[in-house]
């Protein structure tokens, strides 16, 4: 809900103090685990990070020559940092990074998450991130919530 994905039953979602207008460009955006479900197959990726300077594609290790491939054209990882620079938009305000390292292996998670956070304190991000990994989240977190049976308990 919190980037715009689902739509409450009831109450509403605010963002910053204020709701979110529908069909504009919404300040919290979501990185999903699996970047593929994310990336319209039949688009180059160029278009994908149209929006995007080419500084932070940069930042992220984004060759230039993976911008003239289409999502099933580069690997995963790539992908992901397709996704990830998307979401670095100029407007984007928060960030919700769920899972988006899960099915990576520990030197590639590493090189992403730094590259992430650097980003994100870069351009004073707020960051929610999603994961079972302890480790990553008491590594790359400030605060860390763990949620037991739908409850959520701060852990150290």
């Amino acid at each position: 809900m919190l980037t715009g994905y689902l739509t409450p039953t009831g109450g509403r979602v605010l963002v910053d103090g204020a709701p979110v207008a529908h069909g504009t460009f919404h300040p919290a955006q979501l990185i999903q685990q699996h970047p593929e479900r994310a990336v319209d197959p039949r688009w180059r990726l160029s278009r994908v990070v149209e929006n995007i300077d080419r500084d932070t594609l940069d930042h992220l290790g984004i060759q230039p020559e993976w911008l003239t491939r289409r999502a099933l054209e580069v690997s995963g990882g790539q992908l992901q940092r397709i996704s990830i620079a998307r979401a670095l938009d100029p407007r984007t305000r928060y960030l919700v990074a769920d899972e988006i390292t899960t099915m990576m292996d520990g030197l590639l998670q590493a090189d992403i998450w730094a590259k992430l956070v650097a980003a994100v304190r870069e351009c004073n991000l707020g960051m929610l991130v999603v994961s079972h990994d302890r480790d990553l989240m008491r590594h790359v977190c400030d605060e860390v919530i763990e949620f037991d049976s739908g409850i959520p308990r701060e852990f150290k």
